[in-house]
């Protein structure tokens, strides 16, 4: 079974930074296409940003000039930094990971909350 397992999230105040981390099984890790999602309570879930094997990344337009998506293959891990938080941007975030097969996994979520 295939476990993304994702760290960093907590309470920060408007303006503060977060960065969020999510590691992978190393053996699909340096092939996929790795991504984060959030859902805001009563929305649907949105992608936040997402970046390729070969690190092309992809923002929300919300997110752009704020948030970096990175990643890590030497430690099959991957990053987002999150800047400039907005109390709107609480949320549940996910890390997702799509195989070169086209099989998708999901983290169990890591709660971020943006105090005003």
């Amino acid at each position: 079974q295939v476990q993304l397992v994702e760290s960093g999230g907590g309470l920060v105040q408007a303006g503060g930074s977060l960065r969020l981390s999510c590691v992978a099984p190393r053996i699909i890790f340096n092939t996929s296409l790795m991504g984060w999602y959030r859902r805001v309570p009563g929305k649907q879930r949105e992608l936040v940003a997402s970046i390729t094997s070969v690190g092309t990344t992809k923002y929300a337009d919300s997110v752009k000039g704020r948030f970096t998506i990175s990643r890590d293959n030497a430690k099959n891990t991957m990053y987002l930094q999150m800047n400039s938080l907005k109390p709107e941007e609480t949320a549940v975030y996910y890390c997702n990971l799509a195989t070169s097969f086209g099989v998708t996994y999901w983290g169990q979520g890591t709660q971020v909350t943006v105090s005003s």
